[in-house]
């Protein structure tokens, strides 16, 4: 099997875990929020340490913690942070730990304009967590971390 096809659909199944998706449906935007800048804040030293000087997946998450912080939604604000973020997952080239990272951030932003970005943040914090061990039980160590952080923010 191509490798790139199997680390695609070992993220696919993440679309699939029940118990996830029903703890996001009833937690709240800003408490998603917090635990997407949570999720891509574990994986941005892949990105900043071999791309100290790309300050765009960093900006993102600031972004959001300034919404989360002020109430103040600009969608332009956000969706530039998010697609800047993403620009910088782009410009990495091949895919790796530093590329899912930035991403990660993209989708972390892009939780303040719809709620369900927040699994995007936490799938692209595992994937860059595989790309850097090539472990599927880091992955599951993750996954873990992932629910019972938001478990922990949501009471």
């Amino acid at each position: 099997m191509n490798t790139m096809n199997s680390t695609k659909s070992r993220f696919s199944l993440a679309h699939k875990d029940e118990e996830m998706l029903k703890l996001i449906g009833k937690t709240d935007k800003k408490t998603l929020a917090v635990w997407a800048i949570d999720c891509a804040e574990r994986v941005m030293p892949y990105f900043e340490k071999t791309h100290p000087k790309d300050c765009r997946p960093r900006k993102a998450i600031e972004t959001l913690q300034e919404w989360i912080r002020t109430g103040i939604f600009s969608m332009a604000v956000i969706r530039k942070a998010s697609l800047d973020s993403h620009a910088a997952a782009r410009d990495v080239g091949e895919d790796n730990a530093a590329r899912s990272a930035a991403r990660a951030a993209g989708q972390a932003v892009a939780t303040a304009h719809v709620k369900t970005h927040s699994m995007g943040a936490a799938i692209y914090a595992q994937q860059a967590i595989y790309r850097s061990t090539c472990s599927d039980a880091a992955i599951a160590k993750e996954r873990d971390w992932q629910y019972k952080r938001l478990l922990r923010l949501v009471r």
